[in-house]
């Protein structure tokens, strides 16, 4: 039972507010859009798939993906064509490479807010949207270009158009509507990162059905034709990338599902619990209305009394597809941050459901614990202030502390006003208070990291390299692979003796790439004029062995150099002593 205790808008409507809820609603698209330029891309997923995009762009091929011009069949294409429409569109730049995640969370929000609408209501609505946004693990991920939110846009439709095809008030062409449209967003996951995009949703099901026992849900999905729109959506590419490219099934259907997720060949293995911390981060600001939402859970919320001896459970559903993808990933031999983004539009769906029937005493509960953290974390920001290591110097700290310390005192500002709204004016616009204050305190510390973002991305060495490159010159990446200057270069490079994670791509082309120093060398003194980026290690190492070169400009995480004299510069190899 529900607690006796009710809050104080219970009875408020939606439409007294009308007003209020469109400027806060402009204000989000202001901020989540306007934002996406704030920072430079970081390395690797922002830089690879920025490039990846722009190789795309400029050969217009969107069948065979390729990285530095080399075959890169790790992930399906969706993500990049999205990416190289808005290029198309747009022009290259920052802003333009985050566009698909940024409309990938706000059409995440915005369909789970539609499903809250049929089972909930309006008002737990608004508040399933202000939950996700507010949420830091899915504001950093519409923010970060990688494939996770993507993906995660793509399984919110998922979730979604299931609860909407599966209310008992649809009519049966809805039904059948909603559902068609699930199996073409499955279709869509598949297109963004592969069969878990399938695996995941089927998973969910196959849990709720063994839950609830409910085994005729599996008549109302529309197999047959559900199934053809997917494959109606997902063969096309596939059939072309394949018959272009006889090696990509292999490739792509065994070692990069397969064995990514049984084992560690990517070397991305974390414990079984590297996804608790980013979990609680993630979902911080609404992680005290745990206990209301396992009630939601409990008490069937949304199913209407005496419809059938099974009726469909929204709330449980949703709270399975957050549990069943959680232990899916940590189960995985391969772990990334990114992974779990998925659950959150669960989460926030019940998190919307428990806040609209909060107490007023639980809601304090959680305000005076976001109080609490934004002292401790105003309190610390001199602590971080004080580090200094030879990867990131003092400098860059203190920079980041500015920021984290003004996000931290938003949070501070923000908790108080929510609690003073709370003493004056109730539940509601105290929540609405809470909810931007916290996507504005996540928000300002994600542009702090520019602090760090700006020097390693190597944005700052473009126009000294662009005053000597040519576009007749090769760039070599000599023993690494840099995912994020070439792009701000706006060229590929010739890999030299390490091709990191394009293995398989200088496998199948290896005359595109140069697998020895020696080689190396041989070419760069061969007479043609040429560029390189290399590691400083690297380039220390080559000016011992007597290598000719002639520093253009450095970082602390790469040098590029030219093989020809540069106006008022000797040799760096005849330099050593120097």
């Amino acid at each position: 039972m529900r607690s006796s205790l009710t809050s104080r808008y219970a009875g408020l409507s939606v439409g007294t507010a009308a007003g209020a809820i469109v400027l806060v609603s402009l204000f989000i698209l202001l901020v989540w859009f306007g934002t996406l330029d704030m920072r430079h891309l970081l390395r690797s997923d922002e830089g690879r798939y920025a490039e990846i995009a722009r190789e795309m762009f400029t050969t217009g091929d969107w069948v065979t993906i390729r990285y530095h011009e080399l075959k890169y069949f790790e992930k399906p294409p969706f993500h990049l064509w999205v990416t190289t429409l808005a290029y198309t569109l747009f022009g290259v730049g920052d802003w333009q490479a985050r566009l698909c995640v940024a409309l990938s969370g706000m059409l995440g929000l915005g369909v789970s807010m539609l499903a809250a609408v049929r089972w909930f209501g309006n008002r737990a609505a608004i508040l399933t949207g202000l939950v996700l946004v507010s949420a830091p693990m899915w504001n950093i991920a519409g923010h970060f270009n990688s494939l996770d939110m993507t993906l995660a846009g793509a399984m919110a439709c998922v979730l979604a158009f299931m609860l909407l095809g599966q209310h008992p008030g649809a009519a049966p062409a809805a039904r059948r509507n909603w559902m068609l449209a699930c199996w073409a967003a499955m279709g869509v996951a598949v297109l963004v990162k592969g069969l878990v995009g399938l695996a995941l949703p089927g998973l969910v099901l196959v849990v709720y059905t063994l839950v609830t026992r409910d085994f005729g849900l599996w008549r109302r999905l529309h197999l047959p034709a559900g199934i053809a729109v997917m494959l109606l959506v997902t063969v096309p590419w596939f059939w072309l990338v394949s018959e272009r490219n006889p090696e990509f099934l292999r490739f792509f259907f065994i070692h990069e599902h397969w064995q990514r997720y049984t084992s560690a060949v990517h070397q991305r293995e974390g414990a079984i619990w590297f996804f608790v911390p980013l979990l609680l981060m993630g979902f911080l600001p609404w992680l005290g209305l745990a206990p209301q939402m396992w009630q939601a859970v409990r008490e069937r919320a949304g199913v209407a009394r005496g419809t059938s001896t099974r009726p469909f459970q929204p709330a449980l559903l949703a709270a399975l597809w957050a549990v069943a993808i959680f232990v899916f990933f940590s189960l995985s031999g391969s772990k990334l941050p990114g992974y779990i983004v998925p659950i959150f539009p669960a989460l926030a769906l019940l998190a919307g459901v428990a806040l609209d029937t909060v107490t007023e005493r639980a809601w304090r509960w959680q305000v005076n614990a976001m109080i609490a953290l934004g002292v401790v974390g105003l309190l610390a920001c001199p602590f971080v202030a004080m580090l200094d290591k030879p990867s990131t110097p003092n400098v860059v700290y203190r920079e980041f502390t500015l920021w984290l310390g003004i996000a931290f005192a938003v949070m501070l500002a923000g908790a108080l006003l929510t609690r003073r709204l709370l003493r004056t004016r109730g539940v509601f616009p105290s929540v609405v208070a809470y909810a931007l204050a916290m996507f504005i305190c996540c928000t300002v510390a994600l542009r702090g990291h520019e602090a760090m973002g700006r020097p390693n991305s190597g944005v700052d060495l473009v126009p000294a390299i662009n005053a000597v490159l040519t576009p007749d010159m090769p760039l070599y990446s000599v023993g690494l692979l840099d995912h994020t200057l070439p792009f701000y270069l706006r060229r590929t490079t010739i890999l030299v003796a390490h091709p990191d994670e394009l293995e398989f791509g200088v496998g199948q082309e290896p005359q595109k790439w140069i697998p020895t120093m020696d080689g190396f060398i041989a070419r760069w003194q061969d007479g043609q004029r040429a560029v390189a980026i290399m590691l400083p290690d690297t380039y220390n190492a080559l000016v011992a062995r007597g290598v000719r070169m002639h520093k253009i400009a450095g970082d602390r995480r790469r040098v590029a150099v030219a093989n020809f004299a540069l106006p008022g510069q000797r040799p760096q190899a005849q330099a050593r002593g120097q």
